[in-house]
């Protein structure tokens, strides 16, 4: 086995290719967001569509994109790899000590940290079934802007954000999104040997801000959907 394969299945590796890959998805879902937001400019979803061109003919977009995937994977088994071990070196031994609160929901969300990465794991294949692989293999109708035919994925997004069972599972989903981001934000610094007690509490904050405003703000999406298209609106 190379050096680089040892590093990856050792704990400090797996460790720290968590902390890297996640800082990278972190970045990559204030990105995602920036370009969602548009779906709410009320322009019939040209914006989006074009922004979606865009993004799925860009070469330097493209090639980002492999990295993404590759981000995905790598975090997703080694967190399950972790949470594993973590399980199996815990085993059955129980013991009590008393521990603040901010201790206590810590050690609960390392504990349940496999069980909530599954969760969003799940959602995200969901989520690249309905969106993703529409655009891959040329599911969808054509928009025409200004002579430019591109593909229109405003009326998918449409669709599946005014049937409420999936904007629920959706805004449950980003809650579960919003737990994780508040634990992994912490830790991945921490792994990194970078929550040097000045900038601890910078930390802190900027992760709890982080976690609440990002998966707020992809969950605002479908709920102005259901509201201005879905059933909601009938009602108002």
């Amino acid at each position: 086995m190379s050096w680089f394969g040892k590093f990856l299945t050792s704990s400090i590796g797996k460790k720290i290719t968590m902390s890297l890959t996640g800082l990278f998805l972190i970045l990559f879902l204030l990105v995602h967001l920036i370009g969602n937001l548009q779906l709410l400019i009320d322009d019939g979803g040209r914006q989006f569509n074009l922004y979606g061109e865009f993004m799925a003919t860009n070469p330097i977009i493209k090639t980002t994109s492999i990295i993404l995937y590759v981000a995905i994977l790598l975090h997703a088994i080694q967190g399950w790899l972790l949470w594993r071990n973590n399980r199996l070196a815990r085993g059955n031994q129980a013991y009590e000590v008393k521990r603040t609160r901010a201790a206590k929901t810590s050690a609960f969300a390392s504990k349940n940290m496999g069980w909530l990465g599954t969760i969003i794991f799940i959602f995200l294949l969901i989520h690249l079934y309905q969106f993703w692989f529409p655009v891959k293999f040329g599911q969808l109708p054509e928009q025409v802007y200004d002579g430019v035919a591109v593909d229109n994925l405003f009326e998918p997004v449409k669709a599946a954000f005014t049937n409420l069972w999936f904007v629920l599972f959706y805004v449950i989903s980003m809650a579960i999104v919003g737990y994780h981001l508040n634990h992994g934000f912490q830790s991945a610094f921490q792994t990194l040997g970078l929550n040097h007690k000045k900038i601890g509490p910078l930390i802190k904050f900027l992760g709890k801000a982080y976690s609440f405003l990002v998966p707020a703000g992809f969950a605002l999406i479908p709920i102005w959907f259901f509201i201005k298209f879905g059933h909601m609106a009938a009602l108002i």
